[in-house]
């Protein structure tokens, strides 16, 4: 089959497009920016890629059209390919008729941690020979590619052959123009982790209530001898869950009654404790209260596949995070440059409070702050109120934005900070005004869900200077 896929350079669809390849279909497809890296990953795998959307791509006389949901009505491709009934489908309902119908899917859903749970979860089930497929939003440092149609599971638990495991990352975020629910419900998971639930993506949800239905909609596609692993510290889930559950249901957290819990050590280590009993014990570098909990999900939908808690919990120590998830990006006079996703007030709080309690136990040093609030939710100024309050772990912050592009003032979101806040429009006088600020010990976390315009390795160059 030959497909061309519109919007191809998104992180889910240039995934979709490798798997696809894997699969033996054809692959062409396009996007409004053509451009690394994206663009040489994709080509390495033989997919001819073309810019724009003109309505002359119809002449590729592809088998069918796959729409990604940065596609909106109007687009000249998309308006040629409606005006000729030629066959089109979303990403995600391709994904799942084409690679997931098969497999076990285990799938990762929640406001926050879906990269990171992924990624660790398709670890250990790697570590302990299962070879799963995957498709994550992110690079995993483990493997270096965000996607995989399987792997060889022989000698794991007595498989051979392709693996029948396929790990997801289950985003909320609508399908496509003509399919409105959540993209996860095309999924059909057999385990399930939802990981939290608060309100994001004002652009398509008016409020948290309608996230919690498009979160039952997951839950009602899960089947009876499948497995739900929720957060037991979120009330949001317990809301959802409350409205009707038809599977095994697990809870974890950090609070009493969860049915996976933990024990932390003063060096970062922590016992796993199930139903009251030590199941394994992970020794790792990474920080923070989030990504004990990731680990937690992680471990128990592995265990429902068949992988022991002690092999699981042994598998993390091995574990090499996700790209831009306080990746270190350079040292420079003794200051440490940091790149994280971070993007939610929650997750940015969850960022520079993780690192600060790793300062805590490592000698102590100086958090600088760097936000490029560009999400559409924070575009829409739906969560600029709860910005300061997210920073709060930060020595200073500088926050890069202009009025005319958020459409609110970032200078005046910050100002309850005082003079431990400042806000730029110039990327320049960014870079310099954190390198003038800065000393050694100093460690600059840089957080945005996007480019940045490159600002980590300007901010490394001009402390060289």
């Amino acid at each position: 089959m030959h497909i061309h896929i519109l919007g191809i350079c998104g992180t889910f669809m240039g995934g979709l497009a490798v798997l696809a390849k894997e699969a033996g279909h054809r692959v062409t497809g396009c996007d409004a920016n053509v451009y690394p890296p994206m663009s040489t990953q994709l080509e390495a795998q033989g997919i001819e890629l073309i810019q724009g959307f003109g309505p002359e791509q119809t002449q590729l006389n592809p088998d069918l059209y796959v729409i990604g949901n940065v596609v909106s009505r109007g687009n000249p491709l998309i308006e040629e390919i409606m005006n000729r009934s030629l066959p089109y489908v979303s990403g995600p309902q391709w994904i799942g008729e084409h690679i997931l119908r098969d497999k076990w899917v285990l799938a990762v859903a929640g406001t926050h941690g879906k990269t990171t749970t992924s990624a660790m979860l398709t670890w250990i089930l790697e570590d302990n020979g299962y070879a799963p497929g995957f498709l994550i939003g992110g690079v995993p440092m483990n493997f270096g590619v965000s996607a995989r149609l399987t792997g060889s599971s022989a000698g794991a638990g007595g498989k051979s052959g392709d693996s029948v495991f396929f790990v997801i990352e289950a985003d909320e975020y609508d399908t496509a123009f003509f399919d409105k629910r959540s993209k996860f419900v095309h999924y059909h998971a057999k385990t399930a982790i939802l990981n939290n639930l608060e309100y994001d993506h004002a652009d398509i949800f008016p409020d948290l209530h309608a996230i919690e239905t498009q979160f039952h909609h997951l839950v009602r596609t899960v089947p009876g001898l499948g497995r739900i692993i929720a957060n037991h510290d979120e009330a949001a889930l317990k809301r959802v869950l409350a409205r009707g559950c038809w599977s095994e249901q697990e809870s974890f957290g950090h609070g009493d009654g969860a049915d996976w819990g933990l024990r932390e050590h003063a060096d970062g280590s922590f016992d796993v404790i199930f139903k009251g009993e030590i199941g394994g014990t992970v020794e790792w570098s990474l920080t923070g209260k989030h990504n004990r909990a990731n680990a937690l999900a992680a471990i128990a939908a592995a265990r429902h596949v068949g992988v022991p808690v002690a092999l699981a919990a042994a598998s993390l120590a091995r574990f090499e995070n996700v790209k831009r998830r306080m990746e270190v990006r350079g040292v420079v006079n003794n200051i440490t440059v940091y790149d994280d996703f971070a993007h939610h007030p929650t997750a940015i709080a969850t960022t520079v409070g993780g690192l600060r309690q790793k300062l805590r136990h490592s000698g102590g040093g100086r958090i600088l702050a760097v936000l490029e609030p560009r999400s559409n939710t924070m575009k829409l100024g739906a969560m600029k109120d709860a910005l300061p309050g997210s920073l709060v772990d930060a020595d200073l912050v500088f926050g890069f934005g202009s009025r005319a592009a958020l459409g609110w003032s970032l200078g005046e979101a910050l100002a309850p900070l005082g003079a431990l806040a400042s806000a730029h429009e110039d990327i320049g006088e960014l870079v310099q005004s954190i390198a003038a600020a800065a000393q050694p010990g100093d460690h600059i976390v840089v957080m945005s869900n996007g480019g940045f315009g490159g600002v980590h390795q300007k901010i490394l160059e001009a402390l060289a200077r």
